[in-house]
């Protein structure tokens, strides 16, 4: 055999092999190559994080544990079909709102902000981050009993759902998460069909009410935030220190970065939450700009990947809940490298499956598991 045919016989085997996986993955209503994809993610997230958490084992083995633990729901939650999400959405946002209320009333605070339950025999958790599927998934139900596009007092409706968790989150307080909350919800409004002069008269709206949430609705500390954002040399040893540091470990890692564990702003800890909302600027510094393209390349990967499996849906609340999943993934993204870039404040947001913490990888992985049962599952 020639060599040419020898290797396009070995090129067309490994193509029959995959497609054969494929659509064995696609009978128990698993995306093969969103999977994958997934899974190359979470192995690179492991990796840094050793590098992050100063080569703590510890972290990284309870980081694997959430993973393994989120590969199992999103398993589970891929199998469920999209009717039963249909039926319990209301109920699954009563029980939403309920355990924000517990967590205004007893919850666990932290540095300022009251934002975990500690149920006895359970770990400590953070409602908000189910909040973020729940809430897509009540509007979506919400949206998919009227026409489309929806009329005002439909959206008015919308909207005061939208609302209620989101305040009730932003008095934890926890700003971030309530604007990446209220966001995955308008997703589903704009994906049902929202004209764009109500688009731009919300944007209005926002931006003419910002006097009144600055002296009304922000706390002093993100008042603050803001305040850095804009100038963070005004404060270079205090609320400046964290965005300075991130942009010099960026700065110095250059195109190839100084090589893996050898990053001084991180492995020096001159860089405050190297493993969690400012992980990335440890990979920019020991990688360098080549490093956080390929992590970017895989970002885009999973999110175009998100987006083509919610045009096969066949059923408006599939196609709306998993468009608004698909793209307030993108937002998570985008959010986390632009404030550790320093194009927006800082507001708490984490690298979605890098940045080490359990709670945010369940939620990300059960959103997963959705997006592949709206797309996998066929109403007859």
């Amino acid at each position: 055999m020639a060599s040419t045919d020898f290797h396009r016989s070995i090129s067309s085997g490994s193509m029959q092999g995959f497609q054969r996986s494929k659509a064995w993955f696609a009978r128990i209503h698993l995306d093969l190559p969103l999977l994958l994809l997934l899974l190359l993610l979470c192995s690179a997230g492991l990796v840094l994080l050793y590098s992050a958490s100063g080569r703590d084992w510890g972290m990284v083995t309870r980081q694997a544990i959430h993973f393994g633990i989120g590969f199992t729901l999103l398993g589970i939650a891929a199998q469920i079909p999209p009717r039963w999400y249909e039926r319990v959405a209301p109920w699954a946002f009563i029980v939403g709102l309920m355990a924000l209320a517990a967590v205004l009333l007893v919850g666990v605070g932290a540095k300022g902000a009251q934002r975990w339950l500690a149920i006895p025999g359970l770990p400590r958790f953070q409602p908000s981050e189910l909040v973020k599927l729940v809430l897509p998934l009540t509007v979506a139900w919400f949206m998919a009993q009227r026409s489309v596009p929806p009329r005002l007092i439909d959206l008015f409706k919308a909207l005061c759902i939208i609302a209620i968790p989101t305040v009730m989150i932003l008095k934890q307080p926890d700003l971030g998460t309530a604007i990446l909350i209220g966001t995955s919800g308008l997703l589903v409004l704009f994906f049902a069909g929202m004209s764009w002069w109500l688009i731009g008269s919300m944007v209005a709206v926002v931006a003419a009410s910002a006097p009144l949430m600055w002296f009304f609705v922000m706390h002093d500390y993100q008042k603050q935030r803001v305040l850095t954002f804009l100038n963070p040399e005004s404060d270079k040893l205090g609320a400046g220190w964290n965005i300075i540091q991130s942009k010099t470990a960026i700065g110095s890692g250059g195109i190839d970065g100084k090589g893996f564990l050898h990053g001084t702003q991180s492995q020096l800890e001159f860089l405050p939450e190297s493993h969690t909302d400012f992980i990335i600027a440890v990979l920019a510094e020991e990688l360098g700009l080549a490093g956080v393209l390929m992590l970017l390349a895989l970002y885009c990967l999973i999110i175009l990947r998100g987006l083509y499996l919610s045009t096969r849906c066949d059923t408006l609340f599939a196609r709306l809940l998993s468009g608004s999943l698909a793209v307030t993934f993108f937002i998570y993204v985008f959010v986390n490298i632009g404030m550790v870039s320093g194009i927006l404040p800082v507001v708490g947001v984490p690298l979605p499956l890098v940045s080490y913490g359990g709670t945010s990888v369940v939620s990300l992985m059960l959103a997963f598991g959705l997006l592949m049962s709206m797309a996998s599952h066929r109403q007859r």
